[in-house]
């Protein structure tokens, strides 16, 4: 897989300040890295699962990101390499307990800086 080649361990901790608990997450083995197949998988005890969508562009993935993101169930992030300073090593989509990701934003204060 194209994954094995990326330093996932140095792009969770370049990430840290966006955020701040993928770093733990990777550590505890936590964060799934796959090949997008086009099936969602269940979450088991991962805090995120990390789709690699081998060729997709900014574009696919934004289209794709809207479609899933539509189950209150799962939040979906995307990245590629291009997208800025937080940018993933590979073209990717991120799904995340939508109830997990709220909790972990709440408790950095992260609504108190989005509505204040």
């Amino acid at each position: 897989m194209a994954e094995e080649k990326v330093d996932w361990a140095e792009y969770f901790d370049r990430i840290r300040k966006v955020c701040p608990w993928s770093k733990a997450a990777w550590n505890k083995g936590e964060i799934k890295i796959t090949k997008w197949s086009g099936n969602i998988l269940d979450m088991e005890n991962n805090q995120a699962i990390v789709y690699v969508v081998k060729n997709a562009n900014k574009r696919q993935l934004k289209k794709l990101c809207k479609r899933l993101d539509k189950n209150p169930k799962y939040d979906w992030l995307w990245s590629e390499p291009k997208y800025g300073n937080y940018a993933s090593p590979l073209p990717v989509l991120i799904q995340q307990d939508s109830r997990k990701l709220f909790d972990a934003r709440f408790s950095i204060g992260y609504y108190d800086d989005v509505i204040g």
